[in-house]
């Protein structure tokens, strides 16, 4: 009742105002990671829920109800966590865009800022259309209620608007090489991510046959700028050293160390290797400082390890994602891929001690990527780390430019080079020299090569978020899921309800519905989802 202008502070002190971000190049570069933040939990959350629902893996556990067994509705936090997440990602990106030019700054700096920001946008865009189908476009910030009250774009105008932005912000961000690190999208991660979207809609539903062109040029401006190879080192350090059990060998314990594995030992040791990994989701901390932004690689859907006393050294993992028998049998002979992307050996809870899996149908092997044993962090977090998620790799880069180019030239040497070298490395082999053991067979035919082509990423990029939207767009998606669900409830006993996910896949799960919550908040959004 007494308050007035000379004892009350009008100025805030609990949070900074809008205006304060743009006042100079460090308030673009605070407002920017904004932007980045909303992916974090997308893709913390991707490797237990999001991308379990595949004929990669499983969820391990005899609980019937979520994403992960594609038993979820309207109303699934989940589902509406993602909506909200990627539109809050926008409307920052949005509130970015409309106040770049006020600071001073180097012009060069601002451009690059202008377009991670418009990449940025674009890619949760991406991430909308391709869960949701048709959504709303939003292209300016939100400055009252009404902003909300926003009609769908039909899909495939969701997709031009993608690619109207992440073709601006090709032409303003740094290359990898000036960015030093895969933590912030670079001309090249820009490139592949396009590559991607055009394959996206080359596919289904979209079914737009001119894309496997575009995506072929995306792709190739990867490969030609010559700031990107396959990883083909190991660290010979003795604390990067890890001797395991091997399927191939479950009585001796031999190393692990490959150049494969050398990829996810660097995301869990936060070191960057930007020829192989493009772009990276950042995650740091372990709950005991100040500044903590944690994610599930490897507590999620690691090797299992529930003994609190080996939370600082193995660390704690929950183990929620298993392999199928069939990822486990689709390696060859050789194949040094298939003993790190699925464990080979269980922890005793009690000691410590690993235990060898002696069993050759496939069943029971966790995804194991990321292990935990290698995480930097000598204070381990209990349920979450500080282990980078790949977003794009090399590898992933050359698969796509072999499908595109085998689209649309056939099954050209140009093809056969760039899945070769995947394959090669996965062998152990020089990615250089011909491979009698590791190259694909000689005189396939188009529809041969893809099959090869989706088998290949089935291996190379397992766990990783991608094996969904792929399967959707070869529409294959609902009858290989049905077919793995009903492979593991038969053949596999002691875990059969790991085939509830893939049993319950219908059509209306190739896309999500739209939140119960957005509907109530914007009618425009009627009707739902097919099915839902």
């Amino acid at each position: 009742m007494v308050s007035c202008e000379k004892f009350l502070n009008t100025e805030p002190i609990d949070k900074i105002a809008i205006t304060q971000y743009y006042t100079d190049e460090n308030g673009l570069i605070l407002a920017l990671a904004g932007v980045y933040d909303p992916l974090g939990p997308y893709y913390s959350d991707l490797c237990k829920n999001q991308n379990v629902c595949t004929d990669e893996g499983y969820y391990a556990r005899n609980n019937t109800i979520g994403i992960a067994t594609n038993s979820y509705d309207a109303s699934n936090t989940g589902v509406a966590d993602l909506w909200a997440k990627c539109y809050l990602g926008i409307d920052r990106a949005n509130n970015l865009i409309a106040n770049i030019n006020l600071p001073q700054m180097d012009e060069a700096k601002r451009q690059a800022i202008l377009g991670e920001t418009l990449f940025l946008r674009g890619y949760y865009h991406f991430l909308l259309v391709q869960y949701f189908g048709d959504v709303p476009i939003k292209l300016t910030p939100t400055t009252n209620p009404t902003d909300v009250f926003i009609d769908k774009s039909p899909a495939k105008a969701v997709y031009e608007q993608v690619l109207k932005d992440m073709k601006e912000a090709e032409t303003k961000v740094s290359t990898s090489t000036a960015l030093g690190f895969s933590g912030r999208v670079s001309k090249t991660a820009v490139e592949g991510i396009l590559a991607r979207v055009c394959l996206q809609m080359a596919g289904y539903p979209i079914n737009d046959n001119s894309k496997y062109a575009e995506a072929l040029s995306w792709a190739k401006k990867v490969q030609s700028s010559g700031e990107h190879a396959l990883k083909t080192s190991i660290n010979l350090d003795p604390a990067w050293a890890y001797n395991a059990y091997t399927a191939t060998s479950p009585s001796v314990k031999q190393t692990l160390a490959t150049a494969y594995s050398q990829i996810f030992i660097n995301e869990a040791k936060d070191v960057y290797d930007t020829k192989e990994s493009m772009w990276e989701i950042e995650f740091n901390g372990d709950r005991s400082g100040l500044y903590n932004e944690l994610g599930g690689l490897g507590s999620q859907n690691g090797i299992t390890m529930t003994a609190t006393p080996f939370i600082s050294t193995i660390g704690y993992s929950y183990g929620f994602v298993r392999g199928t028998a069939r990822l486990y049998k689709a390696y060859g002979v050789g194949d040094l891929r298939r003993d790190w992307a699925l464990t080979t050996f269980t922890y005793n809870a009690t000691t410590g001690a690993e235990t060898a899996i002696t069993s050759t149908n496939g069943y029971g092997r966790d995804s194991a990527k990321w292990r935990r044993i290698y995480e930097i962090n000598t204070r381990k977090d209990k349920n979450q780390t500080a282990i980078n998620a790949p977003v794009l790799r090399f590898a992933d880069v050359l698969l796509m430019l072999a499908e595109a180019e085998n689209q649309v030239n056939g099954p050209t040497a140009t093809a056969y080079g760039a899945v070769n070298q995947v394959r090669r490395r996965g062998y152990g082999f020089d990615i250089n020299t011909i491979s009698a053991v590791a190259d694909l067979p000689a005189g396939l035919s188009k529809a041969q090569f893809q099959q090869a082509i989706e088998d290949e990423r089935f291996r190379e990029l397992c766990f990783e978020g991608t094996r969904r939207a792929d399967l959707i767009r070869w529409n294959k998606y609902v009858q290989t899921l049905n077919s793995v669900g009903n492979e593991i409830a038969t053949g596999y006993a002691a875990q059969n309800w790991g085939g509830t996910g893939g049993k319950n896949t219908v059509d209306k799960h190739l896309l999500y519905p739209i939140p119960l919550k957005e509907m109530g908040i914007n009618p425009n959004l009627k009707p739902q989802n097919p099915g839902w």
